[in-house]
């Protein structure tokens, strides 16, 4: 049997399905990755790396650097269409094969692309609150002013900031416990998309294994958990692409 029809076995046999994405799952949206050999990481803006203006502390004292960059990346989203896998785990969770995505991305696509159950563990800008007074905003009533470069503020007049996890920030509790208990749950855990570099979040899928789920990893470079995989496949596009086809 070909690899892609034993992962299509292996999720209907499962009662307890759940997928682990990482940004492998966007770039064939178009979207950068973080971290990859083009991400985003690897560039500079106005003195500064972009990895540091998602530093709280830069964000606190010029959160004018944060936008100016951010005006494409993060408020340019609205560009962006799901993928053939995003598409895919929303199908499979509609079917009943897909318990839940647990996510690395802030991208929304896969909220977008209809799948119900998302703890996207670092955030997104769905939401923004003041750093003020703690009102809460919309993306769409901020998206506009971000887009253009501007800062976002309150009615009161402080700054907003996007509910995305920022370095010196910790995950956001409820998201990180719903994650870990939908991992310690799962007969069978997809990854998809994430080299597992990315720490707290990147313990999940051992946590998952440990407590008895089986690991299936798609992803074009290699990650610790590999030896541990009952199936590896590299072509993360193709292999949806397929499984697509044969639902």
């Amino acid at each position: 049997m070909n690899p892609v029809g034993q992962l299509l076995d292996l999720l209907q046999a499962s009662p307890n399905t759940v997928a682990f994405t990482g940004a492998g799952v966007s770039t064939p949206s178009g979207i950068r990755d973080f971290r990859g050999k083009d991400g985003i990481y690897r560039d500079t803006f106005r003195g500064h790396s972009v990895e540091a203006l998602f530093g709280l502390d830069l964000f606190e004292r010029d959160p004018s650097l944060f936008y100016a960059w951010a005006k494409d990346f993060v408020y340019g989203l609205d560009a962006f269409r799901p993928n053939v896998i995003h598409a895919t785990l929303a199908r499979l969770e509609a079917g009943g094969l897909l318990r839940a995505v647990v996510t690395q991305n802030i991208d929304r696509l896969h909220t977008l692309a209809g799948s119900k159950t998302v703890h996207e563990l670092h955030g997104s800008p769905s939401l923004h609150h003041c750093l003020a007074c703690g009102r809460a905003y919309p993306y769409d009533a901020v998206q506009p002013t971000a887009h253009a470069g501007r800062v976002p503020r309150c009615a009161c007049g402080g700054v907003l900031k996007p509910d995305i996890v920022f370095y010196g920030e910790p995950l956001p509790e409820a998201t990180f416990q719903a994650a870990l208990d939908a991992c310690r749950r799962a007969d069978l855990l997809l990854v998809l998309g994430t080299s597992l570099t990315v720490h707290p979040a990147a313990l999940l899928p051992r946590e998952a294994y440990e407590c008895g789920a089986r690991l299936v990893i798609v992803n074009a470079d290699p990650t610790p958990l590999d030896p541990l995989a009952i199936l590896r496949l590299p072509d993360l596009s193709a292999a949806f692409a397929a499984l697509s086809a044969m639902l």
